[in-house]
């Protein structure tokens, strides 16, 4: 009989959750916002020199003063620059689709911060500058089309692997989430492993807000193979964690080998190789889940919660 009812009780929790997160798409759904896209990319490849004041004066802000004309006038000759707009031409003909997407990921950001203005999305080329992939900026925002050609891209032939997996248009709405969580999470106010992790698990649940109906892998740029690694062996991950005392220490190589983009992460076992990276961005991740599901907050007021009140709160128990 008891096992009944709390059957009972618990479907009754999850159908009224299902409603209310029903409820908040759809509100959010009908946000009324417009997405303007300008391909500057094409316009550019498109240009003949004849043309460059043209773009200078509709794109001031491409075309710092410093440097001189000639400059531009070489990067529309250069051979290479011109395979370069040819390849992005072949990845994006069209923007369409991923105009939609960001639509999307902007109508969720203007639900939970509805002081949020909708940036001018510029599409553009930056010599595979992969570590600035997209670029925020006010009322801007910046996309390197170049950095999203397919990990197997001939152009990405000496970047080390476990970047050139996340070279992918697949991942164009994910970086900018996480660009933009970066301006509304507060940063580090102490340098302990745990206030790093903590940091990255907020940025990561502020994801699943900002774009619930995309996968886990997505959110923090695993594999499928890799995000089942880190779920089968959470338990052992945090077990080490918590032997070797690592939550409040302020050793900055923890950071390094859990924290940073790696090939993989460093416990310094032999099957450290197995691992993805980031693997301190995962566990801090899974407490600030842990966190939300057992605490009454708002997902303002989580952002401004130190690590510490998080990490105790949270009752997080790795699963095994």
């Amino acid at each position: 009989m008891k096992t009944k009812i709390l059957i009972t009780v618990f479907l009754l929790f999850y159908v009224l959750g299902c409603n209310t997160t029903d409820k908040i798409e759809d509100e959010i759904s009908k946000i009324n916002l417009t997405v303007e896209v300008s391909r500057f990319d094409r316009e550019f490849a498109e240009s003949k020199v004849t043309n460059l004041p043209h773009l200078k004066k509709k794109y001031p802000y491409l075309f710092p003063k410093q440097y001189p004309d000639s400059i531009w006038e070489a990067k529309l000759k250069d051979s290479i620059q011109i395979e370069l707009f040819e390849e992005v031409g072949k990845t994006f003909p069209v923007f369409d689709a991923e105009a939609q997407d960001l639509k999307r990921l902007f109508q969720h950001i203007k639900y939970y911060f509805p002081e949020f203005k909708v940036p001018r999305v510029i599409t553009l080329t930056s010599e595979v500058d992969y570590n600035n992939r997209v670029i925020l900026a006010d009322t801007l925002l910046l996309i390197g089309l170049d950095n999203y050609l397919g990990p197997e891209h001939k152009f990405y032939v000496d970047i080390q692997n476990y970047i050139a997996a996340d070279l992918d248009k697949k991942y164009i709405v994910s970086d900018v989430a996480e660009d933009f969580a970066t301006t509304v999470v507060p940063r580090l106010n102490d340098r302990t492993f745990l206030s790093s992790i903590i940091y990255f698990g907020k940025i990561l649940y502020l994801k699943d807000r900002l774009m619930p109906s995309s996968s886990d892998e997505i959110k923090i740029g695993y594999s499928q193979d890799q995000l089942n690694w880190a779920i089968a062996n959470e338990e052992p991950i945090w077990r080490n964690f918590i032997e070797k005392e690592y939550l409040f220490s302020t050793d900055r190589d923890l950071t390094l080998r859990f924290v940073e983009p790696a090939p993989f992460s460093k416990f310094g076992l032999i099957f450290d190789n197995e691992s993805p990276g980031r693997l301190g961005q995962y566990i801090g991740w899974q407490i600030v889940k842990a966190f939300m599901s057992n605490n009454d907050i708002t997902l303002q007021q989580l952002l401004n919660l130190n690590a510490e009140d998080i990490f105790k709160k949270s009752r997080f128990k790795p699963r095994k």
